[in-house]
């Protein structure tokens, strides 16, 4: 096969799959056949692009070529039936796709994400089943993800495929009066997406670019839909987030902490947007834990460097946050920002009550946080022992690289 061939093919696959999926869930109803029809249409592109040069729409070809092997498949399995009369007898396999081409607002990978995020489905089977469906990632991916053995992600995502199919969950967005009550559990999910994007939970590389970028896209759509304050909020913490992601590693892949980074790099189109949508959603009624999470991104957005950054506003933000939405992650984050106002022993004992009680001991930040701390202090042989400890939750190879460089450093001290 023309290599060039199979890299435009390898490139649409990781750029468009994900569309070609999501329609075809809408138009054959039926996850499982859906996969097996973009399988289908794949392997039918590696067959005849080569031969025949690849069509003016790939995506809408691959749509087409999928939704009719779909057709094929249900043929060689029984007669027509109604699920052949639903999906129409056409044989025309040039007939018009305009329909698939689409890209209006409200589109298919939307429905989608709002189908996997169904109320009837427990909460982990919605993020299973969205991290899989909607953003691709292999059932091993979402495993690790989860802390849980693959074959339980397996049979996680089997059984949500079974409940949308067995209690005819629509494939639809859902009216405009039923989306509040909807709204949390998509946009926890999104946001899910995006972070394994912007710092993926295992493999060679530190991001995701598609998998961000997607998060972003459907925060948009969202906010099309709903202009609701924690919808801006969570679009506006990705922007600010995102705008960082040049400066963040070296063209080698090595992490950047974010008070060495290049701020000259950020995305200065990105901070302002986001910034404009921080101040939209702390201008509303109600300020709920997204828009506080990106107004303390955009502090550190707004700082020129990072000696400037203004602590107290940022430690006064997590005092209002950790009040709204309490989590160890965000008493972990606070007292990382109160050991950069006041110095690091006071960040110390917060980080070391937190470990007391037994929370956060399998998370790798908490000892990395706790890390950084003792080596400012000068406690060399402490910080050897939180940075080794780091380092053995290190699912990602950059951040094993970062861990093993600070040891090294500390070491040589």
């Amino acid at each position: 096969m023309n290599d060039s061939v199979r890299e435009r093919v390898d490139e649409i696959y990781r750029t468009e799959s994900r569309r070609v999926l999501a329609t075809l869930i809408r138009l054959l109803g039926d996850f499982d056949l859906a996969e097996e029809a973009l399988h289908d249409a794949f392997m039918a592109a590696l067959e005849r692009w080569p031969n025949e040069g690849l069509p003016a729409n790939p995506r809408a070809w691959l749509v087409s070529t999928g939704r009719f092997k779909a057709i094929d498949r249900i043929r060689r399995r029984a007669s027509f039936d109604a699920a052949v009369s639903r999906l129409g007898r056409e044989d025309d396999r040039d007939a018009p796709v305009a329909d698939f081409e689409t890209d209006d607002v409200p589109d298919d990978r939307l429905r989608l994400l709002f189908t996997c995020c169904h109320p009837a489905l427990s909460p982990d089977a919605q993020i299973a089943l969205t991290l899989r469906e909607v953003c691709g990632l292999t059932t091993e991916e979402v495993a690790h993800a989860f802390l849980t053995p693959p074959p339980t992600i397996a049979q996680r995502i089997v059984r949500a495929k079974a409940k949308i199919r067995d209690a005819r969950i629509p494939y639809e967005i859902p009216a405009r009066a039923d989306l509040p009550a909807r709204l949390d559990s998509v946009l926890h999910v999104t946001y899910l997406v995006f972070n394994e994007g912007y710092l993926a939970s295992s493999g060679t590389t530190l991001t995701r670019p598609d998998l961000s970028t997607e998060a972003v896209r459907l925060a948009r759509l969202t906010l099309e839909l709903l202009p609701d304050p924690e919808v801006m909020g969570l679009l506006a913490l990705m922007l600010l987030h995102e705008s960082r992601r040049a400066a963040r590693t070296t063209p080698g892949d090595e992490v950047i902490l974010l008070e060495d980074q290049d701020r000259s790099l950020w995305n200065r189109d990105q901070i302002a947007e986001g910034i404009a949508l921080v101040e939209a959603a702390l201008g509303s009624r109600r300020v709920g834990p997204y828009a506080l999470q990106a107004a303390i991104a955009a502090v550190h957005a707004e700082a020129p460097n990072a000696a400037a950054t203004d602590w107290p506003q940022i430690v006064g933000l997590y005092d209002i946050l950790l009040r709204v939405d309490p989590s160890p992650v965000v008493e972990l984050n606070r007292a990382a920002a109160i050991a950069m106002r006041d110095g690091p022993a006071a960040g110390l004992v917060l980080i070391d009550a937190l470990l007391a009680r037994g929370e956060l001991t399998t998370y790798l930040h908490a000892h990395s946080a706790r890390a950084d701390l003792l080596r400012r202090m000068g406690c060399v042989d402490d910080a050897i022992a939180a940075y080794e400890r780091a380092a053995a939750l290190a699912a990602q190879e950059p951040e094993r690289r970062f861990l093993a460089r600070r040891l090294a450093e500390l070491r040589r001290a």
